[in-house]
């Protein structure tokens, strides 16, 4: 996936294949009565059909490189120029482009362009290409090249970007299976390797702390589905991956031959690694150990709750914007919300009150223990929902937290006085 900065000009895929073939030209009747030949006739020669290629880009470096990029590869018989047709362009340029971002109405574009400028800029970054040539017919490879033209036209370019489901590598998985009448979907919609969208996504940013947990706090339930080799399909390594294991619609390889078109010069793709919650628990625990100890403290105790508190108010009113007014589906009904509650923010005005030494009124009390209890709720309906969401890793990290503060704050100290 790669959207670029700027918008490139969209091209028009020109293939001029002309053969000229000899036809004879009807000859004048002789003054004899005798009927004319008919004239020979000549065969037509089929053009060439186009060959069909998946190139798939291996991550970068930058947050939006993570995950990687592919394009199809239109190569001309004739000429032998290739063309890639790329999904992941977009316009920053349109109007309420950070607006629209930020709701969820992405709209990318279809380019057509030489593949030799298309991977200019991965040679310069030292991410590989890897080139894979799909064994089509001449007539799913004509289709799919007169297809892809038309799409690449600037009326008919733009589409609406999903970043799970409607993304470079998903467009690219569509386009073959329409190529094939349905035979990719129906040999990948059926197998499982239990991967999901929070999985793949936590994986591939993995490199940068703050993407993976921006990734893991903010995706919902729907993001803990488990997915067909289909649906994994959404990331551009996945899909190569694929269709090494798919059959034509001749039941041979659909993947003909692969050629490494540049190296990767830097850090591979990040390999699966298993999650394991306890080491969260042990860090809430030690957390909640540190609230104990200092109960007989509480001003210090109220400058540590401060930045806590703020932290989790302003995440859970970004998870509460991201459900209630956007278009990510992915982040509706997360239930961080019941460890991020934006209740929190409510707690620092008695914060400050700590910090110069005031006990703060009934209301405060009353507030902690509701951003206890919704936090133990989350971890009831962690073990009884229909739905699950893996975060239990968060309800263990902040839930024995969240309870300590409510234990050793919501008591009176006789040695402070309030007003």
């Amino acid at each position: 996936m790669r959207p670029l900065l700027t918008r490139w000009p969209l091209c028009r895929l020109l293939f001029v294949l002309m053969l000229c073939a000899l036809s004879s030209l009807p000859v004048a009747a002789l003054a004899q009565e005798a009927a004319p030949a008919p004239a020979a006739e000549v065969p037509v020669v089929d053009a060439p059909a186009p060959r069909i290629g998946i190139v798939t880009m291996q991550p970068g470096e930058i947050f939006f490189e993570r995950f990687g990029h592919d394009a199809i590869v239109v190569e001309d018989p004739v000429s032998g120029q290739a063309i890639s047709y790329n999904f992941g362009y977009f316009d920053p340029n349109e109007p309420d482009f950070i607006g629209r971002f930020v709701r969820g109405d992405m709209m990318y574009y279809l380019v057509a362009l030489p593949l030799e400028r298309d991977l200019s800029y991965y040679a310069e970054t030292g991410r590989g290409a890897n080139l894979q040539w799909l064994d089509l017919s001449p007539e799913q490879a004509r289709t799919l090249a007169d297809s892809l033209a038309e799409r690449a036209k600037p009326e008919n370019a733009r589409y609406r970007y999903d970043y799970y489901t409607a993304n470079c590598a998903t467009m690219v998985r569509d386009a073959i299976d329409e190529a094939l009448g349905g035979g990719l979907h129906a040999q990948l919609s059926g197998r499982s390797r239990g991967n999901t969208y929070r999985s793949e996504s936590v994986r591939l940013a993995s490199p940068a702390p703050w993407m993976w947990l921006g990734f893991d706090v903010g995706l919902g339930p729907y993001a803990d589905q488990p997915l067909s080799r289909w649906q994994e399909a959404f990331v551009p390594m996945r899909l190569a991956d694929a269709l090494r294991q798919v059959k034509n619609t001749e039941g041979r390889p659909l993947v003909q031959a692969e050629q490494e078109l540049l190296p990767h010069r830097i850090a591979p793709e990040p390999a699966e690694f298993a999650r394991r919650w306890w080491p969260w628990l042990l860090c809430g625990l030690i957390l909640a150990g540190g609230v104990l100890a200092l109960r007989q403290r509480r001003r210090l105790l109220g400058g540590l709750a401060l930045p806590l508190w703020l932290l989790c108010g302003i995440a859970g009113g970004l998870l509460t914007f991201l459900w209630g007014f956007s278009a990510h589906h992915a982040a509706w009904a997360n239930r961080n919300l019941l460890q991020l509650s934006p209740l929190c923010l409510l707690l620092l005005p008695g914060a400050f009150m700590l910090l110069r030494g005031r006990t703060p009124r009934a209301w405060f009390r009353v507030l902690l223990w509701t951003v206890a209890v919704l936090s133990g709720l989350g971890l009831v309906l962690h073990w009884l929902t229909l739905q699950p969401q893996y975060n239990l890793q968060w309800i263990v990290l902040l839930l024995p937290v969240h309870v300590a503060l409510a234990w050793v704050l919501s008591r009176r100290d006789p040695s402070v006085t309030g007003r």
